[in-house]
């Protein structure tokens, strides 16, 4: 019987479930991440996955949402609010301690097919998530498959520069025209 175990690294946190097959939640954990400190954060996610196999003694699958994304190119961490993630190879880390395959993903993609399959947009066509939290990101998924792009941050919101205001456009700053 393989048991799942999915984790949330975020920014400030860092919280972790594990499931029998049937759902059944077999136990929950939430410890503080460490933060700015790429070593201790990888031994802090790994040592929560090894005393979770030690207790279940059953084979597990594990999954987890980083701020950010893995680079399609070079296989390392970009675009996280965690910065002391970023360039560093997160994944191939903990495979390396815990022995075994895991699942890497954004959170706010986690999050969104979550949602898609058994949350509120289980029965929709198009849907986008929204994460606020230690940072900002987001997620879309068609057909319950999620949009990643070229650049893996579909659906990222409110990272992007906009042009700054003209002289005129901020004289009209507060100004109803209806």
């Amino acid at each position: 019987m393989t048991m799942k175990i999915g984790i949330d690294l975020g920014g400030t946190k860092i919280e972790v479930i594990c499931l029998k097959p049937n759902g059944e939640e077999v136990l929950r954990k939430r410890i503080p991440s460490p933060q700015g400190d790429y070593s201790k954060t990888i031994r802090a996610v790994s040592q929560i996955i090894l005393d979770i196999k030690k207790l279940v003694n059953n084979p597990i699958s594990v999954g987890i949402g980083i701020p950010g994304s893995i680079s399609t190119l070079s296989g390392l961490v970009k675009n996280s609010n965690s910065t002391w993630l970023i360039g560093k190879p997160f994944e191939d880390d903990l495979i390396n301690i815990i022995g075994q395959p895991i699942k890497l993903a954004n959170d706010a993609n986690c999050f969104i097919l979550s949602e898609c399959i058994d949350g509120v947009a289980k029965d929709a066509i198009v849907a986008f998530g929204v994460i606020l939290g230690t940072g900002v990101g987001g997620g879309i998924a068609v057909n319950k498959v999620i949009m990643s792009g070229s650049n893996s941050i579909t659906g990222e919101w409110g990272h992007n520069p906009l042009p700054w205001q003209s002289a005129d456009e901020v004289k009209m700053a507060g100004k109803c025209y209806w």
